[in-house]
């Protein structure tokens, strides 16, 4: 299969490639040969034979060609579910944010993208990074026209259980709020545990995944829906 290529989560192809060299030379996931990045992408490999039976096998006999299009396979099918994941929780979202027993003003339709972010009063305070006083005119302004950029790395307050910024401790309630957990719960358990237990007929994400736990990876996934 050729030299292992410089390791990237994005990219099906170099997961399975690096995978099945590694594999070839019976390396195992915790060699201290690997890089930390090294080890968690073979990982990744590792956990996705587990998921899938009969795949080591199949990989292991399957031509350069036939590898790439099982990776193709892949990426097509983490782009479907993005999509699937993201088109749900757009909808839903509208609701949650929507104080109970009033109205968004302007309405804003649950199938559209346009209204929304930084073009609707409501979802732009609560985009507004953390840290920055949003009942201030002056700045709300210049954040809305773009003489406020906002960086990387500042939390949108959102995130934040109910909304709440602690400067002295700005890691307090990061990744809480009511917003996450019911996007979260949307996606991995079903729409219907969202303000109820769950009632759904078929399994949830997390039930067919195998999770017991809430990971890293996936609150980084539904914080970027």
């Amino acid at each position: 299969m050729g030299p292992r290529k410089k390791p990237t989560s994005q990219d099906p192809l170099t997961l399975v490639t690096n995978g099945i060299a590694l594999m070839s030379e019976d390396i195992d996931v915790n060699d201290e040969s690997l890089t930390a990045i090294e080890q968690k992408e073979y990982g990744v490999f590792k956990e996705l034979l587990c998921m899938i039976p009969s795949m080591e096998a199949h990989l292991m006999e399957s031509s350069e060609e036939m590898v790439t299009t099982i990776a193709e396979l892949i990426q097509k099918g983490i782009n479907g579910a993005w999509a699937d994941d993201t088109k749900g929780v757009k909808s839903a979202i509208i609701d949650w944010i929507t104080p109970k027993g009033q109205s968004l003003n302007p309405h804003i339709p649950q199938n559209m993208k346009s209204g929304r972010g930084f073009n609707h009063e409501h979802t732009r305070a609560l985009l507004c990074p953390a840290g920055l006083d949003w009942a201030n005119m002056e700045m709300r302004t210049k954040l809305v026209n773009g003489q406020i950029q906002v960086a990387g790395d500042q939390w949108p307050i959102f995130l934040y259980a109910n909304y709440t910024y602690d400067a002295e401790d700005p890691w307090n309630s990061l990744l809480r709020s009511g917003l996450l957990i019911s996007a979260f719960k949307h996606i991995f358990t079903s729409p219907s545990s969202v303000d109820q237990e769950p009632k759904a007929t078929r399994s949830g994400n997390a039930q067919i995944h195998g999770m017991r736990s809430v990971t890293k990876a996936s609150i980084a996934y539904v914080t970027t829906q």
